[in-house]
């Protein structure tokens, strides 16, 4: 299973970082054409105003690959170091509100930043009335995102059980939600090896259904995050406004932080081994610097208001946010709050209500600055 979370992983950021590229060279190309109609100005000139400044821009761009490389490798390995700190081991009721703060900042990434983005990108007025401004293509496309987020969780899901099954039958049948205790041949319910997992006296076993779950979700929900830190990358590195990337270097920060937070829970509570763990940290990590590399590259070639451009970023940013909705809620807050763990304590409920409020409106805020 390792040998095949690995490639996935690759074949995912291979396929997003490829598309980017394909599609940045396409805009470029797009926009030395003819135009049917006459672009206005703003769409022709780009970034206009006193505020056009490249050196200026280009330091503040190299300052943002520095400085959004080493705090999302904090934000992400900040879960990742929690075993060493018994009040944040993840069955731990601290765990659990740190865990809803950053669900909630996933949560309003996408609906706060990720979706106004796309609405902002595919009702421009660089791009012809006729079909853009007849038809909500953000939402639709979200829709379909959402969708086939649901498909791709439950056909993994569907296919890890009948992979783990097909190695080890012992463990298919219809007790296969207990595991059997050899001292004493007593029986003892998966959610107490998995607790118990974390503080190093059980290994997970990998037809346990909660581990595999948890091992889908954090694929998936590092996909969604993936393509957008790669998309607003690019925006920034094609960038020649100061007044715009000083801002948004600070707020890009904070939200990779806390957005590394939500997904290292993800990876910690999925059990990979170091090798898988790296990856997934590394990708996360060096995403929105190399988008930012590749903006910076093609700075004299790509146009973000070309047409093309426009409506890539638009259509990534909505499948981007159709994912992330749906993983905040679906994966990440109704699994937590409709668990046994919350459901049992009103108290805890009620302070991871606000902890999840806390995270998702702090994001909100910062969408006044980017």
């Amino acid at each position: 299973m390792a040998k095949f979370q690995t490639k996935l992983i690759t074949i995912s950021l291979f396929i997003v970082v490829n598309l980017i590229s394909l599609t940045t060279h396409v805009s470029s190309a797009a926009g030395d054409g003819p135009e049917s109609t006459a672009p206005p100005p703003s769409c022709i000139t780009g970034t206009a105003g006193k505020c056009r400044n490249k050196p200026e821009a280009l330091k503040l761009k190299l300052i943002a690959i520095a400085s959004i490389l080493v705090t999302s490798t904090i934000g992400v390995c900040l879960p990742l170091f929690s075993r060493a700190v018994p009040s944040l081991q993840p069955d731990r009721d601290l765990f659990v509100l740190v865990k809803a703060f950053a669900s909630g900042v996933i949560l309003a990434t996408g609906y706060m930043h990720v979706l106004p983005d796309s609405f902002d990108s595919l009702t421009s007025e660089c791009l012809p009335e006729h079909p853009w401004k007849k038809f909500p293509f953000t939402t639709f496309v979200a829709m379909l995102s959402a969708v086939l987020t649901l498909m791709v969780d439950s056909y993994a899901m569907s296919f890890y059980r009948k992979n783990n099954t097909m190695k080890s039958p012992a463990a298919a049948g219809p007790n296969n939600e207990n595991a059997v205790n050899n001292n004493g041949g007593k029986l003892e319910s998966q959610d107490h090896e998995h607790t118990h997992a974390f503080h190093g006296t059980v290994n997970f076993d990998d037809n346990n259904p909660q581990l595999l779950r948890y091992r889908v979700v954090a694929q998936v929900l590092e996909i969604g995050i993936v393509v957008h830190s790669v998309v607003i990358g690019l925006s920034m590195g094609g960038s020649d406004n100061p007044c715009t990337i000083r801002p948004l270097v600070a707020a890009l920060c904070f939200h990779q932080l806390f957005e590394g937070m939500g997904l290292g829970g993800c990876i910690l509570q999925a059990e990979y081994g170091m090798r898988i763990k790296a990856i997934m940290v590394l990708f996360f990590s060096s995403t929105t610097p190399f988008g930012i590399a590749l903006g910076i590259g093609l700075s004299n070639v790509y146009s973000e208001n070309s047409p093309t451009a426009l409506i890539v970023v638009g259509l990534l940013n909505a499948c981007s946010a159709g994912l992330l909705n749906y993983m905040a809620l679906v994966d990440l807050l109704a699994a937590d709050f409709m668990g046994a763990k919350l459901q049992q304590s009103f108290k805890l409920q009620t302070c991871a209500y606000f902890a999840l409020l806390f995270g998702a409106g702090g994001m909100s805020l910062m969408a006044v600055w980017a």
